[in-house]
């Protein structure tokens, strides 16, 4: 109690009108609009934080799940083919952020089965090296990625593509590659059957309707190569993949040609972000109209107080000192406000695993069907930056709010104020 009396009267008099008035129903009235403002930021603010951490969720959810088939780092010789592939493995080790590596060969072309025919990306790998740069091993459902034997022309395709194509474990598939060959009829495509021994389930769509793993030596007869296409690289921290593969194309030889996995998905990436910031705008827009409800508040306030207004500056008070009162209150109803609506949506978003299936149960709902989504439960990730920006723009916002009623009550001039009072 003696810090609040040591207070400089401005402060003593806002948190006064900011507390609850009992002894006319107008000031009641006015506390209870400003109950609404609170209430309106506090929920504002909550939503921002709880929708882009669900955002987050999302948006990390499908990168590891990209990841899961997607290697880090890829590199490439420009000449097409990379003989010397072991050397600059070694290269790519001497960055201590490589974790590990392996060559691949990537084409694309059709599988054709029954007249059914679908495109796809065809990787060739080699089955006990690909857990070193993928999760691919352990996403594979039937079957299995070491049934991959060089010169058997087996193949492993994720499920979509497999159903998509009608075959299951045994069966066989016609690989038709763009690469023309001449024959006797003309210019055909080059073909090859090949055995299905594997369905993979990434969790993506993207790619478990279109990729399917073939072995590396296949791959490259296919191709008609003599050497793996290049190298996939995994490192230590996904986030870190620009900056390291900068660091690679500086101390790798050759003049190879390196790209991260941000730069796969770049459009991706960029509609995630862009609907992030257009999400965040739509929803400050609600933060800033229960700001501006301040405005309301603050003007029945002035209103309401001139009398007090009045004596104050008969006692000594400046103009300054005046507004300064009234900005303190509205400042501190936008913090209340911003206080609340913080803890309410960190509280939402770290158990929104909980909160979700409530109200599916309750409901008799289900929000994310997982044989259209994939996913079953709604994904969040709490960012303390994003929370901190939100709590940062709703207090900005509330004390914007206080400066236009704030200076009214400082023009107010006592004579006329107490002329009929």
């Amino acid at each position: 109690m003696s810090i609040i009396h040591n207070l400089p009267y401005e402060w003593l008099v806002g948190l006064r009108y900011t507390r609850a008035g009992k002894r006319s129903g107008r000031n009641s009235f006015i506390s209870f609009i400003s109950l609404i403002s609170v209430s309106g930021i506090a929920l504002g603010v909550a939503a921002l934080i709880v929708v882009l951490s669900v955002m987050n969720g999302f948006q990390k959810e499908v990168t590891d799940r990209m990841l899961s088939v997607l290697a880090h780092i890829e590199v490439f010789d420009p000449r097409g083919t990379m003989p010397n592939w072991q050397a600059a493995m070694q290269d790519a080790f001497k960055n201590p952020a490589v974790k590990g590596a392996a060559p691949f060969v990537e084409t694309q072309g059709m599988l054709l089965r029954d007249g059914v025919m679908r495109p796809a990306v065809i990787r060739g790998i080699l089955p006990l090296e690909e857990h070193k740069v993928s999760d691919a091993a352990g996403q594979v459902r039937q079957g299995s990625l070491s049934a991959l034997v060089p010169g058997q022309f087996n193949i492993v395709m994720g499920y979509a593509l497999a159903r998509s194509l009608g075959i299951g474990i045994g069966d066989k598939v016609t690989m038709l590659l763009a690469q023309a060959q001449t024959t006797p009829a003309g210019m055909l495509p080059r073909t090859r059957s090949f055995t299905l021994v594997g369905i993979f389930e990434a969790g993506h769509y993207e790619y478990d309707a279109s990729f399917a793993f073939v072995h590396l030596e296949d791959a490259q007869k296919m191709e008609r190569l003599d050497a793996p296409s290049g190298l996939r690289l995994r490192i230590a921290d996904m986030h870190a993949a620009p900056a390291v593969a900068q660091e690679l194309k500086a101390s790798m030889p050759g003049g190879l040609r390196i790209r991260d996995w941000s730069e796969q998905n770049a459009t991706w990436f960029a509609a995630v972000q862009t609907e992030k910031k257009m999400m965040f705008v739509v929803l400050t827009l609600i933060i800033a109209v229960a700001a501006f409800n301040l405005i309301a508040t603050l003007v029945m306030t002035v209103t309401e107080k001139q009398a007090d207004i009045a004596i104050l500056r008969t006692l000594g008070s400046s103009p300054r000192s005046i507004m300064k009162i009234f900005m303190i209150q509205g400042a501190l109803v936008g913090l209340m406000g911003t206080l609340a609506g913080v803890g309410l949506g960190v509280l939402v978003a770290l158990n929104i695993d909980v909160i979700v299936p409530f109200i599916e149960r309750l409901l008799g709902v289900q929000f994310l069907p997982k044989d259209i989504y994939l996913i079953s439960a709604l994904p969040s990730d709490l960012r303390w930056p994003d929370v901190a920006k939100i709590g940062g723009v709703a207090v900005v916002l509330s004390f914007v709010a206080t400066l236009y009623p704030s200076y009214t009550a400082s023009r107010v001039k006592p004579a006329e104020a107490l002329r009929y009072e």
